[in-house]
């Protein structure tokens, strides 16, 4: 398989400069140069892809997992990504791949029908991509994303919503699904932290809830004495309701140190806790606690009547009281969400899966 593949958003400069448009980076390019995502750079005048049909792996996960809790609750994921990433965020939690300059890194080799096929006969409902971010492997996500739909497998983006307005109205008429890391709510923040803007991403959430059928659910890491202030708490989540309205999920997940932010302590379960109630306070009705031990936080609940509609136990999903057509047995409110009759079993399981093609068919094992 060709790993190195042409590229669509990029334009010549005056000065001979190549720049590619992908995302609100804006990397300028001489021949040879790579730009800050390390894996889309200047070959024979033109921007490519350098890491098309390579991946950091494969592993089927619960979609509880990524985390999303009102799309297709129960379900199993086949999860991967591939190296590099278009934010340096001291804080990443997978900076061996996404901050890997090495291609050693990518480990496995798959054509887009092989990663479908090999979902569909592991008893994965979707695709994610994910462990870096997708946008700077736009197309051979969006390959694998045709095939996935073509043999009934959705698609799951999950991403920083760093990128461009041309290339994300592409990137998203292939996914059914997204969560979209929020990382703070300052442009302070994305700047000293992340080395990105917080504007762009404002606006793929707005694109995506206002201009998309994908389904969006949204995740901030607090971290001590960053962006887990009430003031900010309370602006990011009132920017939410009023922009985006009440039923669109948010996850506050836990910190812990890691790659260049080893001297912050790991986030406490109070921070978390502190920060649904200023969720529900204002107004949002689908609001959850990550990476701690908090039942509480993980349960979804009737707005109108309270009714528990989906208890969870970390990945487990413990309690169902929706109806066949997503709503409250109780008052029969309707619940936000992708959701069918019953949900899946999968649980907590992690399973590392090998794509291999034998006699022309992939399979997994």
């Amino acid at each position: 398989m060709n790993t190195v593949v042409p590229t669509r958003y990029w334009h010549a400069l005056g000065d001979g400069r190549i720049q590619c448009d992908l995302c609100p980076r804006f990397c300028t390019l001489q021949e040879g140069q790579q730009g800050l995502c390390f894996v889309r750079g200047r070959r024979d005048d033109r921007i490519v892809l350098s890491t098309y049909g390579r991946s950091s792996g494969f592993c089927i996960d619960p979609i509880e997992k990524k985390p999303l809790h009102h799309f297709l609750p129960g379900s199993a994921v086949l999860s991967f990504g591939t190296a590099g990433c278009n934010l340096s965020c001291r804080f990443c939690q997978n900076w061996d791949m996404s901050k890997s300059r090495e291609m050693e890194t990518l480990a496995d080799e798959a054509a887009p029908d092989a990663i479908a096929r090999a979902a569909q006969a592991s008893g994965c409902r979707s695709v994610a991509y994910t462990y870096n971010d997708p946008v700077i492997f736009h197309e051979y996500a969006i390959d694998v994303a045709q095939a996935c739909r073509e043999v009934g497998i959705k698609s799951v983006a999950v991403t920083a919503g760093y990128v461009c307005e041309e290339p994300r109205a592409e990137f998203y008429r292939f996914m059914d699904a997204a969560n979209v890391d929020l990382k703070g709510f300052t442009e302070r923040f994305y700047k000293r932290i992340c080395a990105g803007s917080l504007e762009p991403v404002l606006d793929t959430l707005r694109y995506l809830k206002h201009e998309t059928a994908v389904w969006l659910e949204i995740t901030t890491l607090l971290i001590p004495g960053e962006n887990d202030s009430e003031s900010e708490l309370d602006a990011l989540t009132q920017w939410i309701a009023g922009e985006l309205g009440p039923d669109v999920p948010l996850h506050f997940t836990a910190f812990h140190p890691d790659w260049k932010m080893m001297d912050k302590p790991p986030t406490p379960p109070a921070t978390l806790s502190r920060a649904r109630r200023i969720a529900l306070a204002n107004g949002l009705r689908y609001v959850y606690t990550g990476n701690v031990d908090d039942e509480e936080g993980g349960r979804t609940s009737c707005h109108h009547c309270g009714t528990t509609l989906i208890g969870r136990d970390w990945y487990h999903v413990t309690a169902w009281g929706l109806t066949d057509t997503g709503s409250c047995r109780r008052c029969a409110t309707a619940c936000a969400g992708v959701f069918e009759a019953a949900p899946g079993a999968w649980g907590a399981r992690r399973r590392l899966v090998v794509i291999r093609s034998v006699g022309g068919e992939p399979r997994a094992s």
